[in-house]
């Protein structure tokens, strides 16, 4: 009687052991799964956007691929393209690596999960050969009254029901561990699927950077041919960007001195106010403007032919403090495109031992499309620049935004715009490259415009 008490309680054990003990390695498994699919998920999104800027710039690539000429505007392309696939490459095997990751973990959870089940199985074949011994009503009464009293007799009977309720218990620890092995080698078996069509998608994208180097060099060794050619048009840039930097240069200066002189006068009008106010109480012939007020206006005369900033009023100033919030989220001045050319001095793309130097940025793009103003503020001029085409200067307080290389303008100076708003309509070269200059100024200093665009 004693041993069958005994197995009755290591039967409870069991039971308790089972039902609590496969809880922990679920939660952990749960709780880790969320973090991994997150970076997929975000992997997965940083791909999608490279292959629409891959799609982009073959349109751009297209265009430029019309002329049978080779142009630096199609190596330009080529070259974004190279960057984005090579991107793309870096991508997948990131992802491949997470995939691994997660093969390796379900195969390790599958494996645990069988071991589980044979336990479950072994477990309850000796529930049953244990039952079998009592299977029928008359051992289960013998039994129980064979109990030598009362206590024992209650205590007996709570046994013979907890030993169904576990046999119960286990039979459904057996059917759910089967079912979660079939979900987990379903799982595994399209982790497996994914990685195979990544390998391949790799593979593919790895053959498609083979084609752009080869032709980025065959493009090279055009251009090579072309040195003469080249250097003109280098040249003919720089006499360009020279006329612009003149232009910009000049039209900062004057709005500086404008807005230094009508703070000057607001100054005067306020002292002649305040002169006023003091001598109402005096005889008329006492009125005349006295020394004070004349040298203040001398002063401030003085003052905005010296400064070399734009005087703000409270409203420019909350504007030019807005733009300035904004950096690095400005939008883009076209909807699509790249970045042909960089800011500062660089090594030219094909001439050897030249250095080119950009104000701004160069954004090459499709043709015909709109350039759009970055910020609301003033458009402050509306010009034609030889090699530049038309240009656009837009004023946001202390900061002025230029946009050059327009085919046409939809805008005229002294005309508010607000962000977004269309200014023009790019201009396509001769060699089929659509290209816009962007440049960023903060009174006479010149600003790295890339620093202030959101990222696309």
């Amino acid at each position: 009687m004693h041993a069958r008490s005994k197995t009755g309680r290591l039967l409870l054990l069991l039971l308790l052991l089972l039902l609590v003990g496969p809880t922990a390695p679920v939660a952990l498994a749960q709780k880790k799964a969320p973090a991994a699919k997150k970076s997929k998920a975000q992997l997965e999104r940083e791909r999608r956007a490279n292959l629409k800027r891959i799609k982009e710039t073959s349109r751009i690539l297209a265009q430029t691929q019309q002329k049978k000429q080779a142009s630096v505007g199609q190596l330009n392309a080529i070259q974004e393209k190279l960057v984005v696939q090579q991107g793309v490459i870096k991508n997948i095997s990131s992802e491949l690596r997470y995939i691994e990751g997660d093969v390796q973990q379900t195969e390790g959870q599958v494996q645990q999960t069988r071991q589980r089940l044979e336990r479950l199985k072994a477990e309850y074949a000796r529930l049953i050969y244990a039952g079998s011994k009592t299977a029928n009503g008359y051992n289960r009464l013998m039994f129980l009254f064979a109990a030598e009293s009362f206590n024992q007799f209650l205590l007996r009977l709570r046994y013979i029901r907890q030993y169904t309720e576990v046999r119960q218990a286990q039979a459904k620890q057996i059917t759910q561990t089967q079912q979660r092995l079939g979900q987990q080698l379903t799982g595994l078996q399209q982790q497996r699927q994914e990685k195979g069509s990544l390998l391949s998608t790799q593979l593919s994208e790895k053959k498609t950077l083979t084609t752009l180097r080869v032709q980025q060099n065959q493009v090279i060794t055009k251009l090579t041919q072309q040195e003469e050619g080249l250097r003109k048009e280098l040249a003919n840039r720089q006499r360009a960007i020279s006329r612009l930097d003149n232009l910009i240069a000049l039209r900062v200066r004057e709005e500086i001195a404008r807005a230094a002189r009508e703070a000057a006068r607001r100054a005067a009008a306020r002292a002649r106010a305040a002169e006023v106010a003091a001598n109402a109480g005096r005889s008329p012939g006492a009125t005349s403007r006295t020394p004070t007020t004349a040298a203040a206006e001398e002063a401030a005369a003085t003052k905005a032919e010296r400064t070399d900033r734009v005087t703000l009023t409270p409203e420019t100033a909350k504007l030019a403090a807005s733009f300035t919030d904004n950096r690095g989220r400005l939008p883009w001045p076209v909807g699509k495109g790249f970045i042909s050319q960089r800011f500062g001095r660089h090594n030219h793309p094909v001439l050897k031992n030249v250095v080119v130097e950009n104000r701004g940025v160069d954004i090459q793009t499709n043709s015909g499309e709109s350039v759009r103003a970055v910020f609301s503020g003033k458009v402050l001029t509306v010009a034609s620049v030889p090699g530049m085409g038309n240009i656009v200067m837009v004023q946001h307080g202390d900061y002025f935004t230029v946009y050059a290389k327009l085919r046409n303008v939809s805008v005229s100076e002294g005309q508010t715009v607000e962000a977004r708003q269309t200014l023009g309509t790019v201009s396509t070269n001769a060699e089929g490259t659509s290209e816009v200059q962007f440049q960023v100024w903060r009174n006479s200093a010149n600003l790295n415009p890339e620093n202030w665009l959101g990222r696309k």
